[in-house]
């Protein structure tokens, strides 16, 4: 099985996207997590750049990694300037990274308007900085940057910068698209061009950007045409459109193509990877990413849900749990009874045929109205639990009542009292909060709390407001959609209503009463349980304001 080594630059590259930004510690953290993955190279950055970069490189110096090598990047040295005497050249091969990974010029317009050296010196400028950092005891990847501009305007040079990089003692050359401007038969094209050029000498590689939305097509190209080493970012994070994305390369040529990059039981933890890595960017994941999105795996449609319970191979491309992600079953209009039954036996909820049937044609009324059970767990679980007559209500409703003052002084408050009956016993409590969902919460917690203590524990930790028919102006129906955690399991319920309060009540119910059902799991079951324990949260709900 032909081997594939995949080389990480998110700390690099993927940093230049917007917004992006890492404390040394999150960085280490970061090639640990590549390192677990069993990616071979993860670039750390400039070791000269700024004070940030050298304390990452002084912490990885203790660091030990199991498979993954550090490389430590920087550019050939500058015009005029001897390999040796060159500080920032110096400062690289002086840090602790086993590899050097050097960028030079390769396209003319560069070479005049950048760099402005003749294509002669440029090439000395190659050879000198690769052969100093090889006599300092370096392992070299040479990175032809504009390789593929360069080839399209004169291939002759193009092959002459890479030639140069390989007989100074480079390992590797990398093809590099970095405007991301060529297409994957370009790439295709001149990658085999150039491993016929270079033969055996030393391998070739390829870095691709995504400007043309191409970046990871590019990058299966050039592996099907030769090369031997991609290079990408985590989640594709990158400068202008992105880097190529490792995280959809990797399943690709592993699963797909038959390549060897990382053990197969590493494969497995692609997703959480993924995951930790948009969590320490405080980057929102992508729910339709491919392999480990959230809907990577979803299925939605009547039909589709039903084949996948007879063979999932009938609309999934490969076995979710291959790259740690997992099935979903989405609910809506547009499902059959088998997706209710499966979500029903997920939940462990006894469902028959009967109140499949009428959890369905409730699900699509409701869906009518502006319901939206895909991103609504808790709420759709428990309209199941009702038409199987497992449904236990925490409290009963007499009233509500929400005031608002704003006061001349700038100052907004908001005051809350419900009444209800719990257990035979009616509770009359008032609470104030920063927002009507805040306020309700509270008071709700409060008339509750002594009775069932544990939704105490319960943070709420989003609020979104939707309005669904907006040609009616103020008169329009709200969509609310909340997400609860307990320190274990997260949910979503939903309220829809003409009157936000009122939409905003229903889901913060449905999240509370969510967490209060009894349940019994069947043992292979997956998914969120809901209502777990947790540290106590005091008034953490109060952060809702709405």
């Amino acid at each position: 099985m032909t081997r594939i080594d995949l080389y990480d630059t998110t700390l690099r590259d993927g940093m230049q996207g917007q917004g992006m930004s890492l404390s040394a510690a999150e960085k280490v953290r970061i090639v640990q997590a590549l390192d677990r993955l069993g990616v071979a190279f993860v670039e750390a950055g400039f070791p000269s750049s700024n004070p940030k970069e050298a304390e990452l490189f002084r912490l990885l110096a203790d660091v030990e990694l199991e498979r993954a090598q550090v490389c430590a990047f920087g550019m050939t040295r500058r015009r005029g300037l001897a390999a040796e005497e060159d500080p920032a050249l110096r400062e690289l091969v002086s840090s602790a990274a086993p590899v050097v990974t050097l960028v030079g010029k390769t396209w003319a317009l560069h070479l005049e308007k950048v760099t402005k050296v003749s294509s002669e010196e440029n090439l000395a400028m190659i050879v000198d900085s690769v052969n100093f950092a090889r006599t300092e005891g370096k392992r070299v990847i040479y990175d032809a940057e504009h390789f593929f501009d360069a080839w399209r305007e004169d291939h002759g040079y193009a092959l002459e910068c890479v030639r140069a990089a390989a007989a100074a003692g480079a390992e590797n050359v990398t093809l590099c698209d970095t405007n991301g401007s060529s297409l994957p038969g370009q790439i295709a094209e001149a990658t085999s061009a150039v491993i016929g050029a270079l033969g055996e000498r030393v391998e070739v590689g390829i870095h691709a950007h995504n400007d043309a939305e191409c970046g990871v097509a590019n990058s299966l190209a050039a592996v099907e045409a030769g090369a031997r080493l991609v290079q990408g970012t985590v989640n594709g994070y990158g400068e202008r459109c992105g880097n190529a994305n490792l995280v959809s390369i990797l399943p690709a040529l592993q699963l797909k193509l038959g390549y060897r990059c990382v053990p197969a039981s590493q494969l497995r933890l692609l997703t959480e990877t993924a995951h930790f890595v948009d969590e320490l960017t405080n980057t929102l994941p992508d729910p339709d990413q491919a392999y480990v999105g959230r809907n990577a795996f979803a299925h939605k449609g009547g039909m589709h849900v039903a084949g996948v319970q007879v063979d999932a191979r009938t609309f999934e491309h490969l076995d979710p749990k291959l790259v740690g992600n997992s099935r979903d079953v989405l609910i809506s209009e547009l499902s059959g009874r088998g997706s209710v039954l499966s979500r029903a036996e997920g939940a462990g909820i006894d469902l028959d045929a009967d109140a499949a049937k009428r959890a369905l044609e409730r699900i699509k009324e409701r869906e009518h109205r502006g319901y939206h059970y895909e991103a609504a767990d808790a709420s759709f679980e428990l309209l199941l639990r009702r038409e199987a007559g497992e449904y236990q209500s925490l409290f009963r409703l007499e009233s509500f009542r929400v005031i608002t003052e704003k006061r001349a002084d700038g100052g907004v408050e908001t005051e809350a009292t419900i009444k209800i009956w719990v257990e035979g016993r009616r509770y009359v409590r008032t609470a104030e909060g920063n927002g009507p969902v805040n306020a309700l919460d509270r008071a709700l917690r409060y008339a509750i709390g002594e009775l069932h203590p544990h939704l105490a524990d319960i943070d709420l930790v989003d609020y979104k407001v939707r309005i669904l028919d907006s040609h009616h102006g103020t008169g329009a129906v709200t969509r609310v959609l909340l997400d609860s955690a307990d320190g274990h399991d997260s949910w979503g319920s939903i309220g829809v209503s003409e009157n936000i309060i009122e939409a905003s009540w229903e889901a913060l119910v449905d999240s509370l009463e969510y967490a209060f059902q009894p349940r019994r799991r069947p043992a292979d079951a997956g998914g969120s349980a809901g209502g777990g324990a947790a540290p106590p949260a005091g008034e953490r709900a109060g952060r809702v304001s709405a």
